[in-house]
C-alpha cells in the first residue's frame, strides 16, 4: 500500500468550499486565487484517488466519498490547529476585550470561549455585551479589541464567519402566531432581525403589531414564554419551553443573516490575534452544514 500525504492547505480549502458553497468566497477568505483553490481540489482528488465532487454545469455537488473525506478533514484540521495553538499558548498572555450581542454571548460563544481558556490560560477575556451597530463603532475606535456582530445593511469590513438561519419562535404552549394582528417581540429599530421580521410579514400581507421591544434576548424570550408574542431569533437560540413555528403554521420563511468578526486596528497583541483566529476558525467549524451535499457555485 502506497502511503500518501495530504497537505493541510488542501483540506482547509475543501472545508471552506463546502461551508461557503463558493470557490470565489473561499479564495477571498484564504487569500488565494480561484485557480489555486480549484487546483488544490483537483490535486486532493488525485491523491485520494476518489471523485469528491459531481459536476453539474457551474455547480459542484459533494459525492459520498467527498463527504467521507470532508468528515476526516474537519477532524484533522481541528487537531492540527489545536496543536499549533497549544504549542504557542504558553507564551501568550494579556487582556482582550470582546464585544458581542447578548444573543451570541449566551448561545453561541460559551463552549468556544471555554475551550479557548483551556488553550490560552494566561489570556483574560473581558466580555462587553451590546447591540451590533454600537459595537462596530467601538471596535473601530479601539474601545473594543474584537467584535462578533450581525451584519447590518450599512456595515463595511469585517470577516464573515457564520451564517445563521432566522426562525419564528414563541412559547411552547403559545398560539400568539394565530392572532391577528400578530403580536411581535422585537429588537429596537435599526436591527436587521426586526427589519426582516416586519418586511417578511408585509410582503405576505399579514397584519402585525409590536407587543414588546427589548435590547436583550432575555426580554424577547420573556414575551414569548408568556405567550404574549412571536419573536425572531437565530435557530441556535431555540431553548426549552420555546418552539420554532413551522412553515405550515401560517408564517412566511425568513432568510439567513451573516455574522461578522471585526478586529480593531490597534489590537496588535498576540492575545488579541489568538482570540480572533480562534473565533474565526471555530465559528466556521461549528456552523451546521445544512447542505453537505448541496450545490457549490464554481464562480
Amino acid at each position: 500500500m502506497n502511503l500518501i500525504s495530504l497537505d493541510i492547505r488542501m483540506l482547509r480549502s475543501l472545508i471552506s468550499v463546502v461551508e461557503t458553497g463558493s470557490i470565489t468566497e473561499t479564495a477571498r477568505r484564504l487569500g488565494r486565487t480561484q485557480p489555486a483553490i480549484t487546483l488544490q481540489l483537483q490535486r486532493l482528488e488525485e491523491l485520494t484517488g476518489k471523485q469528491l465532487f459531481e459536476h453539474g454545469g457551474r455547480r459542484l455537488i459533494l459525492t459520498e466519498d467527498g463527504t467521507t473525506v470532508l468528515t476526516y478533514a474537519k477532524s484533522i484540521l481541528r487537531l492540527h490547529d489545536e496543536l499549533i495553538s497549544q504549542l504557542a499558548s504558553q507564551e501568550i498572555e494579556g487582556q482582550v476585550v470582546l464585544g458581542t450581542p447578548d444573543l451570541y454571548a449566551a448561545f453561541m460563544l460559551p463552549q468556544i470561549l471555554s475551550v479557548f481558556r483551556k488553550s490560552f490560560p494566561r489570556v483574560q477575556v473581558e466580555l462587553n455585551c451590546a447591540l451590533s451597530t454600537p459595537l462596530v463603532g467601538l471596535v473601530k475606535r479601539g474601545d473594543v479589541d474584537i467584535a462578533l456582530v450581525t451584519r447590518m445593511n450599512d456595515f463595511t469590513g469585517g470577516q464573515v464567519v457564520r451564517r445563521e438561519q432566522l426562525v419564528w419562535m414563541t412559547g411552547e404552549q403559545s398560539a400568539a402566531h394565530q392572532e391577528r394582528p400578530i403580536p411581535l417581540a422585537l429588537l429596537p429599530p435599526g436591527n436587521i432581525y426586526r427589519d426582516y421580521a416586519i418586511d417578511t410579514l408585509e410582503r405576505a400581507n399579514l397584519r402585525w403589531r409590536i407587543a414588546c421591544v427589548s435590547e436583550s434576548v432575555g426580554g424577547l424570550q420573556a414575551a414569548a414564554f408568556a405567550g404574549m408574542a412571536v419573536t425572531v431569533l437565530g435557530r441556535s437560540a431555540l431553548v426549552p419551553a420555546m418552539r420554532e413555528i413551522g412553515p405550515n403554521e401560517g408564517l412566511p420563511p425568513l432568510p439567513k443573516i451573516e455574522l461578522l468578526l471585526y478586529k480593531s486596528s490597534g489590537a496588535t497583541s498576540k492575545a488579541a490575534t489568538a482570540l480572533h483566529d480562534y473565533l474565526a476558525h471555530y465559528l466556521r467549524l461549528d456552523e451546521e452544514l445544512s447542505g453537505r451535499g448541496a450545490p457549490i457555485e464554481l464562480g
